[in-house]
């Protein structure tokens, strides 16, 4: 069975195919700058490599190059668009209703496309692909849509309510939506089997760090609670996000500089977290390397983000009354083994007992355990693999359709 998995943001539209018999990737690529000028990178599980400045004034002109060197020419996988059997779509809010993974109507997308509030940038392009393979594909072609923020419906009432009047969550759906919630779930599934036990048994922190980053409380394979609230920038600091603010804070700055509610969010969300904090760069390697160069505002900056790490990861150990697996993931996570060791510091009493040099042996883009041999809590490095798992969710409801 070969599935197609698209993820399509407001200027870009990823994509991978799967033989999903042994998961190979038979191609994968994205197209970058939609709607200014246009960039394509594809590839095939052959070695046939290719980068290409193309004008793509929309995501429909984008997505037919795709489908044209899936097709045609020397770096084709398929010879026509009925062999790809499914096709699973990412889509990064579903907001209250849409939870579960769910098989693509026109009224499904017309759901998501009521949604765009939640998430205006990412909601009408991504509808406006899953209109594009309803158009372009056969209609045998079986659709799915997984929702990034699924996988925390499952969070008690207590843990996703904010302190506002009630009457803004019955009329504006406001509350926390956490997101990631794919990765999540991915890495956690992965654990369980790594550590060959049951799901269900298990509680787990997740740690998705990268340019943007959440960490998740999770129970019995179930969420509880995750750092990032109604949008992706509550939490913890990130790249260019400033994770959690006193909103009297952010008031006073508007006040103080005259600013707008957009510019207020464009500040937060494009100019704040590491980027502001170390007034260097919004990108990890940048930040360690001015550490080493003694840069005393990058050492505050990595300090702050492992401080945070560190407080939510012994906050929902708490809240979910043990803690059996740590988890790493994303690029910072699986790549930065400076990062995981002085997020974990001083964490040795309450059974999280790290392994510095299996850490420091990680390999990027594989699995490892680098906790000590006997520590009551494992700590796993696991790469996420959003794509892979919107595949499989997409395989199960082909089987059960």
């Amino acid at each position: 069975m070969n599935i197609f998995v698209l993820n399509a943001g407001s200027s870009s539209l990823k994509y991978r195919l799967y033989r999903m018999e042994d998961h190979m990737v038979l191609a994968e690529g994205g197209c970058e700058r939609i709607g200014i000028d246009g960039r394509i990178k594809y590839k095939n599980h052959a070695g046939f490599s290719v980068r290409e400045d193309v004008s793509f004034p929309d995501h429909e002109t984008a997505f037919r190059k795709v489908l044209a060197y899936l097709t045609e020419g020397d770096g084709a996988v398929i010879s026509d668009l009925s062999e790809i059997n499914a096709i699973g779509h990412r889509v990064v809010h579903g907001g209250v209703r849409l939870v579960h993974p769910t098989r693509i109507t026109p009224d499904i997308i017309r759901e998501v496309e009521d949604n765009r509030d939640f998430a205006p940038l990412h909601s009408m392009a991504q509808a406006g692909v899953m209109r594009l393979c309803l158009k372009l594909f056969p209609a045998s072609t079986f659709e799915v849509v997984v929702f990034d923020t699924g996988f925390h419906q499952t969070m008690p009432p207590e843990a996703y309510m904010f302190g506002l009047p009630y009457h803004y969550y019955k009329d504006y759906g406001i509350r926390r939506y956490g997101f990631h919630g794919i990765s999540h779930s991915y890495v956690s599934e992965r654990a369980a089997k790594l550590l060959d036990r049951d799901i269900n048994g298990i509680k787990m922190v997740s740690c998705h760090l990268g340019n943007g980053s959440s960490i998740c409380a999770i129970d019995g394979g179930k969420s509880v609670d995750c750092s990032m609230g109604f949008g992706p920038v509550d939490g913890i600091i990130m790249g260019t996000r400033s994770g959690q603010v006193d909103p009297t804070a952010l008031f006073y700055i508007a006040k103080k500089e005259n600013l707008t509610v957009d510019q207020l969010s464009d500040m937060i969300s494009k100019h704040s977290g590491v980027l502001g904090l170390s007034g260097i760069s919004s990108d990890d390697r940048d930040i360690e390397d001015a550490m080493l160069h003694g840069n005393k505002q990058a050492a505050l900056t990595r300090r702050i983000q492992c401080y945070q790490i560190r407080k939510y990861i012994g906050s929902y150990a708490f809240i979910m009354g043990r803690l059996d697996v740590i988890l790493f993931t994303a690029g910072l996570g699986e790549n930065s083994a400076s990062l995981r060791e002085a997020a974990l510091q001083g964490m040795e009493n309450y059974g999280v007992q790290l392994d510095t040099e299996k850490n420091k042996a990680t390999i990027r883009g594989k699995e490892g355990d680098i906790s000590k041999d006997g520590s009551p809590v494992r700590i796993l490095v696991i790469p996420t693999n959003e794509e892979l798992k919107i595949a499989l969710d997409t395989v199960k409801l082909v089987e059960n359709r």
